[in-house]
């Protein structure tokens, strides 16, 4: 059986890649454990710099639909809960965070690099964050924080997509630069996480990032327990596939 999560570390540098790119890298309950014990243990082992990246087209799906008209409900809420937890470990992470984006990077993919303190992309890498259109509040909060209010609102409430370059000019991404570039990018974000001590770094993340992982995680509690949720999930996917045929005709 392939991993789905590639885990590597050398020195102080510890390099995650989603494995799944038969499914775009979405999130399957498995993966997302696997990034939550990742995420955690590079907390104990001497990491000052994690390095999220994707194997294949694409940098992350989001969340793995397949086969969730087979789940109950209660399931899929946990797993939501699960991913806004790997989201708050990476977040508020005691080490540097830096993340890698190529292709389509669609929905809790999305939240995924919002919750990285480097954030770069390709230039032909596009983003979308569906979640509002079916009821889950995922990441708003973290994206909003890294967009500005305004932004965050025409952005989600039109559940549109957004580019490298507009992502770069809102914030979203700390950077745009072609997978060329990201070995000198990597080396250069190694050479910075080093010039703190872990004690000093894990007070400059303490105190410029607001800890609201109580109330993100209720948020989003009280949206996916809402009755319904597979009914707006499918509702949502029905839209989605009815656009994407109307186009192709």
């Amino acid at each position: 059986m392939i991993d789905e999560l590639i885990r590597k570390h050398e020195g102080h540098v510890t390099r995650l890649t989603l494995n799944r790119p038969q499914k775009g890298n979405a999130l399957s309950a498995a993966l997302v454990e696997a990034l939550i014990d990742a995420a955690d243990y590079a907390g104990t082992d001497g990491t000052r710099l994690l390095i999220l990246d994707g194997g294949g087209s694409h940098f992350c799906a989001g969340f793995d639909f397949t086969d969730f008209e087979k789940a109950a409900e209660g399931d899929l809420a946990l797993r939501f809960v699960r991913i806004e937890v790997l989201l708050q470990a990476l977040h508020h992470a005691p080490y540097e965070t830096l993340a890698l984006a190529h292709g389509r990077v669609f929905g809790a993919g999305a939240d995924l690099i919002a919750s990285c303190g480097l954030r770069v992309g390709t230039p032909d890498s596009a983003f979308r964050m569906p979640g509002l259109r079916f009821g889950v509040v995922l990441g708003t909060r973290r994206f909003t924080s890294r967009v500005g209010a305004d932004k965050a609102r025409d952005i989600l409430s039109a559940s549109r997509s957004f580019d490298a370059e507009e992502a770069f000019d809102s914030g979203f991404l700390t950077r745009v630069a072609a997978k060329t570039e990201w070995e000198a990018i990597t080396w250069a974000a190694r050479v910075q996480c080093e010039r703190l001590s872990p004690a000093a770094a894990v007070a400059l993340h303490r105190h410029t990032i607001p800890d609201t992982r109580a109330e993100d995680m209720a948020a989003l509690a009280r949206s996916v327990s809402a009755p319904g949720l597979k009914e707006r999930i499918r509702s949502f996917r029905e839209d989605v596939s009815g656009k994407a045929s109307i186009k192709e005709t």
